[in-house]
């Protein structure tokens, strides 16, 4: 069976402010290493299929960039919603792009700004996911063992005496982002695994479950589907789009699906959520500084610093983030940054456009 790399690339990154805006998110930042997000996410998977079977999923703020970060993709593989309806509508009409190519494929769903490595780890266990997903038709996802009592993440709860054959397990429950307390429950127990968002499933079992869970979802994506490849495409994805809910895969299928496994996984993950995980995965200097940039540093510790265009002087600071743009300057506490969607959600409320 062929493989399909469906790339979800629609996010802004709000909690990147001020690098990330609308035309230049988050997933095409070079904040984990030289390459983008998305690039990275890119080659990872060439590793496990040719780039005409790659997807990505975005809006029309993001194509243009897109487009230029991976010229390589076919044009008709980058795929434009018409407005973020989260995850289950962009999984379901990348789905029914990859069946009307060829019905009996195998697609993975994987987010365009995580870190992950090392690859070739990656690419044992997306295989072992489509392995999976051939022989028993089911939907499969992949969870990472959890290191801490995270509450930024949804976790995965397995069936430690259901399993296939380790590291595959029968999934028991899916849990939202847990408060501080949960989360220290969910580490103690030893069977919850952090959700990484990465799925693997064969395209007719995905959209059978569209038909059975979402089935309003399916009828819009049943009209869209006769659609593809004609005139009148754009017109009716606009039109059955409009009418969709907003609702994520996680709630709207996968925590009611029954033939759902979870493979777990040892490789390097981070969804790089915030500039506080920035921090954390990159390398520091004796003082325990990050930079990025002309930065220069007096009797100044633990700080993270990116600089763009000019020098930036930190002098007798600690625990500090600081983002410095063309046209604009964050400065925060380490420990705070998940703060700064809050501050976005403000820009947008105050219709500050220049900002966002």
């Amino acid at each position: 069976m062929s493989f399909y790399a469906v790339i979800m690339a629609g996010g802004v990154g709000k909690r990147f402010w001020p690098q990330s805006r609308r035309a230049s998110p988050k997933q095409l930042l070079s904040i984990a290493g030289e390459k983008s997000m998305l690039r990275m996410t890119v080659d990872r998977l060439k590793e496990l299929t040719d780039p005409r079977q790659i997807l990505i999923i975005t809006n029309s703020d993001q194509e243009t960039g897109i487009r230029n970060e991976i010229p390589e993709l076919p044009s008709e593989n980058i795929l434009i919603e018409p407005e973020g309806k989260n995850t289950a509508p962009a999984i379901g009409l990348a789905a029914i792009i990859v069946q009307s190519r060829d019905p009996d494929a195998v697609m993975g769903v994987f987010p365009a700004d995580h870190f992950i490595e090392p690859i070739h780890s990656f690419k044992d266990y997306i295989e072992r996911g489509i392995a999976v997903a051939i022989e028993k038709k089911g939907l499969v996802t992949f969870g990472v063992i959890p290191t801490r009592p995270a509450t930024g993440y949804g976790y995965i709860q397995y069936h430690e005496k259901k399993k296939r054959h380790k590291p595959v397990y029968a999934v028991k429950a899916f849990a939202e982002k847990p408060d501080h307390v949960t989360a220290k429950l969910f580490l103690r127990s030893g069977d919850f695994l952090w959700n990484s968002g990465i799925f693997v499933w064969r395209v007719d079992a995905i959209l059978k479950s569209f038909r059975q869970y979402l089935p309003e979802i399916w009828d819009s994506l049943d009209n869209i589907k006769g659609a593809i490849g004609s005139p009148v495409w754009d017109s009716v994805l606009t039109v059955e789009w409009a009418t969709l809910r907003s609702i994520s895969i996680d709630y709207g299928v996968m925590e009611k699906a029954r033939n759902v496994y979870v493979i777990k996984v040892d490789f390097t993950w981070n969804d790089v959520g915030s500039w506080d995980a920035v921090y954390d995965m990159l390398e520091k200097d004796d003082d325990g500084n990050v930079s990025q940039g002309d930065v220069l540093y007096q009797e100044a510790k633990n700080n993270l610093v990116f600089a763009e265009g000019k020098a930036v002087a930190i002098v007798g600071v600690e625990n500090l983030v600081v983002i410095d743009t063309k046209d604009a300057l964050l400065i925060i506490r380490r420990g705070q940054t998940e703060r700064v969607k809050d501050l976005v959600d403000g820009f947008e409320k105050e219709k500050k456009e220049s900002l966002l």
